[in-house]
């Protein structure tokens, strides 16, 4: 999974932007809901083929080998966090002061050969950490791991390039390749080479290995980029602390499959990431949003603005989450049956999905804070903070899951992403003043909350789960409305990272091809 991408904003200079009035606390829009959620919507064409292949994959392979394949895709999001280096967070930056954009695609080329370099020092040293990991009885797999996590980290620090200089059509096409691509390829293996998690994930490889030569012809890295010593370590820098952020931020999210597997078994994996894979919709959705929302923040230097902007995008995407968490946990006793064989046991997993969809609630909360911490340059607080909520879910799965199995690994989840959550708000400066979400919002996602908790309680038989996902279904026009009113945004005055937005294009565009725009 792609991690939260927490924008970097320069620390000097004359603002970007031209002030604009204040933004509409009221309104709850946010101009970050306009065209900036095509990326997102773009970047959820992964999850949307996950939801798809999961079922399929689940099916074909069975418990123990889609438990085997969980515990590939953390060791390979893992893998990822070290081979970035944080190299795609401090381009943003690097793009913001480029005025040409020559030392950005010479950071590029410094990402690819760091990710190259990891991967390498990983593969020469793989029977020091293959038992550890989880797949020393399986040589091949972490051989497969390891050539799928470079070309992914590279493409990664690409599209951060594309995404900074709103390259929408490569950028589309690079992300689409690389996630639809290596789901097609993986199911097409499985059914003509072998039913086993080493085949799907070779489907992967070569996906991502075509994404990497397209994105490298779209983004053009230049070599003298390794010679520029002085703007690769300002990078590395940057990066270093932000990348052990995102380590930490993998355990947080990723870790518990490894302490299931060792405790529980292959077969428990299997059943936590298919019940994970539904409730954790929202939370990916969430992730992408932030990775894509990363350049807006970085055009926004008058603190005060950047703080209400944070604020308002928060509360819009709780007015999104209260409808969603409704939605997934009414239709979670159906969707499971769909998506899971008998031998998963689905009945038993809509607990574990529910309190899963929960923590997209503390996600929201602490990207929004996260943000506005990157952009104080506050990146060694934002990876302590991380590291801390990790450990916290470390030992809270460490004595949950002997107790309560599966259902304990999600508890811990939620209670980490909380921690999170709280203790990143505690290390905002006052002043601004950081503002809370409205009563009455409140209020709507503890209802929320309720309803959903209570049906658990309802049977599980196939008349009540019909009639739950017919609720859950209606549940998306109110999601919707939500939606378009956060589209709207607020109606004082232009929108402040729109306007930033809109300036650079017309700067890229030409002023002709504005006026035929108008027409």
């Amino acid at each position: 999974m792609m991690e939260a991408n927490n924008g970097l904003v320069p620390g000097s200079g004359e603002p970007l932007v031209t002030p604009s009035p204040s933004v509409s606390h009221e309104e709850g829009g946010s101009p970050l809901f306009g065209r900036h959620l095509l990326y997102v919507v773009i970047l959820a064409s992964q999850l949307i083929a996950a939801t798809v292949v999961s079922p399929i994959v689940a099916h074909v392979m069975g418990p123990v080998e889609f438990g085997a394949l969980a515990t590939a895709i953390a060791l390979h999001q893992m893998l990822g966090v070290l081979a970035l280096v944080g190299i795609d967070k401090a381009l943003v930056l690097q793009r913001a002061e480029d005025s040409t954009g020559g030392p950005s695609q010479g950071l590029v080329t410094v990402g690819i050969t760091i990710s190259l370099g990891v991967c390498l020092l990983f593969g020469v040293t793989a029977p020091l950490w293959r038992d550890a990991l989880g797949v020393g009885d399986n040589p091949a797999l972490a051989t497969a791991v390891l050539l799928w996590t470079f070309p992914t980290a590279a493409v990664q620090v690409m599209l951060a390039l594309l995404l900074t200089e709103d390259r929408i059509r490569p950028f589309c096409l690079v992300s689409v390749i690389a996630a639809i691509g290596g789901q097609v390829g993986g199911i097409a293996l499985l059914f003509t080479v072998d039913d086993n998690a080493t085949t799907y994930i070779w489907g992967g490889v070569a996906s991502q290995f075509a994404a990497m030569a397209i994105a490298m012809v779209a983004t053009r890295p230049k070599l003298r980029g390794l010679l520029a010593g002085a703007v690769a370590w300002k990078a590395i820098r940057l990066g270093i602390p932000l990348a052990l952020s995102g380590m930490a931020y993998f355990v947080l999210e990723a870790g518990d499959r490894i302490i299931i597997r060792r405790e529980l078994g292959a077969a428990e994996v299997g059943r936590y990431q298919i019940a994970y894979v539904v409730g954790s919709v929202v939370i990916l959705l969430l992730v992408f949003t932030g990775y894509a929302w990363s350049p807006r923040f970085a055009e926004v230097r008058d603190k005060s603005k950047r703080w209400a902007l944070a604020a308002q995008s928060r509360d819009s995407l709780y007015r999104l989450l209260i409808p969603a968490i409704l939605g997934i946990t009414l239709a979670a006793p159906m969707t499971l049956r769909i998506v899971a064989p008998p031998s998963f046991q689905p009945s038993s997993l809509t607990v574990v999905v529910f309190v899963v969809a929960l923590a997209a609630f503390p996600v929201a909360a602490s990207g929004a804070t996260g943000q506005l911490l990157i952009t104080l340059r506050r990146g060694k607080a934002v990876g302590l903070v991380t590291g801390a909520a990790a450990v916290a879910n470390v030992v809270l799965n460490l004595l949950l899951v002997p107790i309560i199995g599966i259902v304990g690994a999600a508890i811990a989840t939620l209670a980490a992403y909380m921690l999170l959550a709280f203790v990143q708000r505690r290390v905002l400066p006052a002043v601004p003043v950081w503002r809370k979400p409205p009563v009455r919002l409140v209020i709507g996602i503890a209802a929320a909350i309720s309803v959903s908790a209570a049906s658990l309680l309802l049977p599980q038989s196939l008349p009540w789960n019909v009639a739950q996902f017919a609720v859950a279904v209606a549940c998306l026009p109110w999601f919707l409305l939500n939606l378009a009113r956060a589209r709207r945004g607020p109606s004082e005055g232009r929108p402040l990272a729109a306007s930033a937005f809109a300036s650079r294009r017309r700067a890229r565009i030409g002023p002709r091809a504005t006026l035929r725009g108008r027409r």
